[in-house]
């Protein structure tokens, strides 16, 4: 597994432009990039469905486990691990609760339906930008 660099995460932890598209079936395409909200604890990177576990591009993360992420200006090749902790899913509340203070979404953002939702989203490889 590789890290996250220091710099991405420092952004994608003051920044709100993260996105998401996990595989398809064939492990090749993607669907459309869905923007979501995003946080950090302890230098991992967290996600939540707003829909919660009925949420399609969670449905789509857990079934294909992986997919490719927009965030800090990169794009990344990345896994979805589903998060099951209590401790850590309040810990990630936490975050979200720091990083959206101001938000009318975040209280539905913290309670069950989207808690059910969270997953981490780990590194798997840079992809280079088209230039």
């Amino acid at each position: 597994m590789k890290d996250w660099r220091q710099q991405a995460i420092e952004k994608i932890t003051t920044t709100d432009d993260f996105h998401i598209a996990p595989f398809h079936p064939d492990k090749k395409t993607t669907g459309t990039l869905t923007w979501i909200w995003s946080v950090v604890v302890e230098g991992r990177i967290f996600v939540r469905a707003w829909n919660g576990i009925n949420g399609r591009w969670y449905q789509a993360a857990i079934a294909q486990h992986s997919g490719i992420i927009t965030a800090a200006g990169k794009r990344y090749q990345v896994e979805f691990n589903p998060v099951h902790s209590a401790k850590l899913n309040n810990d990630i509340d936490s975050a979200y609760e720091n990083k959206y203070r101001n938000s009318a979404y975040l209280k539905p953002m913290i309670s069950d339906g989207p808690k059910s939702s969270t997953v981490e989203v780990i590194l798997r490889a840079n992809i280079p930008n088209a230039d």
